[in-house]
């Protein structure tokens, strides 16, 4: 017998709940960041890898409108493009990302470069942009979700940034100030889309398990930066070394 899909109310609740106890807030590399604890290079390490990640949004966007027929879908979509790249040289998130790079003393060229990116970053980065561009559009979109909880984390990043680093000012910290109302926007969307079509149990279930992927993506770049620059600190061959590219 064919399980019954949950409604409507439940199944967004469900997908809400992940993130309560999966998105990346809850690391205690965040925990350590927003608080003050972690030294310039701990910050460092957490601008360069995470530019990666930047980076790659855009492309895992444009891989998923590739492969959309519908016009309507894309025109939705490619403001997320936008965001990231900016319709102009300067201007998007990406290039607020190497302001941010910029104020905490690194060459925004040597982050841009991508040289010393820690092996599982690159790994949880470039499996997410095969999921997006590989798995059925709802899965991909569903994927997205992890917007709805980013928000908050923004909100306390920004707080805690002002609070405890010199480096934080309203050019530094201008990444996060505008996802406050671009991933809003975004997710609005989205989550819509996919309680729109997760209409039987195993579309919805499928749809959990792309956002529970997609909080894994986010957690195992912290692990890796835990694991890299604050304990054990066992950085890998290639890395980025205290020290190199900075202004």
């Amino acid at each position: 017998m064919t399980a019954r899909p949950d409604t409507r109310e439940f199944f967004e609740a469900r997908l809400r709940a992940i993130g309560e106890e999966r998105y990346h807030d809850r690391h205690p590399f965040h925990q350590r960041l927003h608080s003050g604890d972690c030294t310039p290079d701990q910050v460092r390490a957490w601008v360069i890898n995470r530019y990666y990640y930047q980076s790659r949004i855009p492309m895992k966007d444009a891989a998923f409108m590739s492969r959309v027929s519908d016009p309507a879908l894309r025109r939705a979509w490619r403001s997320r493009i936008e965001d990231h790249d900016g319709r102009a040289p300067g201007e998007g998130g990406i290039a607020r990302w190497l302001k941010l790079a910029e104020g905490v003393g690194l060459d925004p060229d040597y982050v841009a470069s991508e040289v010393g990116i820690l092996p599982a970053t690159r790994f949880a980065v470039d499996a997410y942009v095969r999921f997006v561009r590989d798995e059925p559009l709802l899965l991909a979109v569903a994927s997205s979700l992890t917007e709805l909880f980013a928000p908050k984390i923004h909100a306390d990043r920004i707080a805690g940034l002002l609070k405890h680093y010199e480096f934080a000012n309203e050019t530094t910290i201008s990444y996060f100030k505008h996802r406050l109302t671009e991933a809003p926007q975004d997710v609005a969307f989205g989550l819509a889309w996919v309680l729109d079509r997760a209409v039987t149990k195993a579309d919805q279930d499928a749809a959990a398990r792309a956002l529970i992927f997609k909080t894994e993506v986010l957690w195992a770049q912290l692990d890796a930066l835990w694991s890299a620059y604050v304990e054990p600190s066992r950085i890998p061959p290639g890395a980025w070394q205290p020290g190199e590219g900075l202004l």
